[in-house]
């Protein structure tokens, strides 16, 4: 199965700027990255009028488009799919990164931001970091700052994809 972490924390803590960081990072050290976003409201990424719409309105349960430079399917499901389904439809990266998926068993680093709340809401043994805004007595989980996606992605190298510093 291919490595993931999850990047989970309340609302509006900042997941999806850390995310944009660590993927950033990530692909400065020519890592192949998918993510997984989770969206506990449902969305609708199609639109009325376009065929993929039309498609779907007649009656299909999977709808793809194709272009010369990227895919989208659009699938029906009869429930939410677990995450580690969701992986299985990722098999051509070297690391997934995944928003959200807070109760999850996949490693974690929370984003914890003061001005939203100070305590984790993980528990400790899923988590390889926090990235904060403020110091925590974590008993020997490491803590970066908000902005320190080389050190995250050092940890993420270490803990998810079993690469030491000296491997580098």
């Amino acid at each position: 199965m291919i490595p993931i972490v999850c990047i989970v924390g309340k609302s509006n803590v900042g997941k999806t700027t850390l995310v944009v960081k660590i993927i950033k990072e990530l692909r400065k050290r020519n890592y192949k990255v998918s993510t997984i976003k989770h969206d506990v409201h449902g969305f609708d990424i199609d639109k009325p009028g376009k065929d993929t719409f039309k498609h779907a309105q007649a009656g299909a349960d999977s709808v793809m488009i194709s272009s010369p430079n990227k895919i989208a399917m659009i699938k029906k499901v009869e429930e939410e799919l677990s995450l580690d389904k969701l992986i299985q439809l990722n098999n051509d990266s070297d690391i997934i990164i995944a928003e959200g998926f807070k109760t999850s068993d996949k490693p974690k680093i929370e984003v914890i931001r003061s001005e939203k709340y100070t305590e984790s809401i993980c528990r400790k043994e899923d988590l390889i970091a926090i990235a904060s805004d403020i110091n925590h007595n974590t008993q020997g989980i490491p803590v970066f700052d908000l902005n320190d996606s080389v050190g995250l992605v050092d940890t993420i190298e270490e803990k998810i994809l079993n690469i030491g510093k000296c491997d580098k």
